[in-house]
């Protein structure tokens, strides 16, 4: 039998020396809601928060009231707390629009002549909406933005829902090595003064042989995005090397959110690995929508049985239908028990804490504030691995 140790939710959040939480795990294991509900708990607590999601459904905005957010942080108007009064901290919610940070990126670090050659081409247009890695690299340059502003005491925020929720780790150095590399370098350099110039009608030759493949149009679009960007390229990444060591930081806490779900807690485990590996701080692992049953005492197999002696003496169907449902629930229980058992004996000293299942999605303040509670309640855990 395995037991973690208890993940405290509240001593994380109430330490000022805490800045930055990320929140990571693989889709549709309810990061965003448990980045809100952390966010509206710490504010709850005196802190001033804001909230930086990427979840393009919106389900943010719906879940604090609002009716959009979008990449400027709003003020999330919250209610009286349970003894009528005012939350002593502040919440801020915003949605990542990534096109427009790099928008910004470039109209910051540009003059205006290069920024507006920049944000009108082709190239860049196609790069700062779809390509494989931008989403990630432009969270953490909000990220970064946000953190540098000093308008927020605690930064939370809600990792892109890509497969590898890790991706943002790795978007910087990705969206590097592609910015400069050796191909983007071969296409640039007739834009450029070089040693390529000197290859004379052979370049010109190679040149035109890809210009039939990628088309003549895209291939001066790359030159020419490529000459205007050298100028921003250099912050770029210097900027992501500084939010990268601000994430191994003191004061920066990853949160790893799973479901009781064998492929979301195999996804859980790599995610703890990879943050030991790169060395970022690990605060804890959050098991989302588990089950628990009332009677722990009754297992799943007496449950069943009884059933049996009830159906068989053919009264009690009231009863007979209660033991089936429990029954059911406890099998479930018990499945889900085994595969956290099966993560905290790989992972024994990872804090952990647990959120029950709710009969409905979080659409409100008053959701949000039931699973921070939830959050919070280190107590009255199953020892995972117990068979029920």
């Amino acid at each position: 039998m395995h037991e973690a140790p208890p993940f405290d939710v509240d001593a994380l959040l109430t330490d000022r020396r805490t800045r930055i939480v990320v929140c990571c795990g693989s889709g549709g294991v309810g990061k965003t809601t448990t980045a809100a509900a952390l966010g509206l708990r710490a504010a709850e607590h005196g802190r001033d928060a804001v909230v930086i999601t990427v979840d393009p459904a919106r389900r943010l905005a719906q879940s604090m009231g609002l009716t959009e957010l979008d990449n400027v942080p709003r003020r999330v108007p919250l209610p009286p707390r349970a003894d009528g009064t005012a939350p002593p901290g502040t919440l801020h919610a915003m949605m990542l629009d990534m096109k427009r940070t790099f928008d910004e990126i470039v109209e910051a670090h540009a003059d205006p002549e290069r920024a507006r050659q920049i944000l009108a081409n082709p190239f860049y247009q196609s790069l700062s909406s779809s390509f494989s890695g931008t989403q990630e690299y432009m969270a953490m340059e909000k990220l970064g933005q946000l953190r540098q502003s000093g308008d927020w005491d605690l930064i939370i925020v809600d990792t892109p829902p890509s497969r590898s929720a890790l991706d943002f780790l790795d978007a910087p150095e990705r969206l590097g090595r592609f910015l400069d590399g050796r191909l983007i370098k071969f296409l640039s350099a007739p834009a450029k003064t070089g040693a390529f110039r000197l290859l004379g009608a052979g370049f010109g030759m190679v040149t035109g042989v890809i210009s039939k493949i990628v088309g003549a149009q895209v291939l001066k679009d790359v030159q020419t995005f490529v000459t205007a960007f050298d100028a921003v390229f250099g912050g770029f990444q210097e900027r992501a090397e500084e939010t990268y060591r601000l994430l191994q930081a003191p004061g920066t806490a990853f949160i790893v959110v799973a479901t009781p779900e064998s492929d979301a807690l195999r996804e859980a485990s790599y995610f703890i690995e990879r943050l030991v590996r790169d060395r970022m701080p690990l605060a804890g692992v959050i098991i989302n929508r588990t089950h628990r049953t009332v009677v722990r005492s009754l297992s799943a197999a007496r449950a069943s049985a009884a059933v049996e002696t009830l159906v068989d003496a053919g009264d009690h169907q009231l009863a007979a239908a209660a033991l089936r449902l429990h029954a059911e629930r406890a099998r479930l229980r018990d499945r889900e028990e085994r595969l956290r058992g099966h993560l905290i004996a790989a992972h024994p000293t990872v804090p952990l804490t647990e959120v029950p299942a709710r009969p409905e999605d979080v659409h409100d303040l008053d959701g949000l504030r039931e699973v921070g509670a939830a959050l919070a309640d280190t107590g009255d855990r199953p020892k995972a691995g117990r068979r029920g």
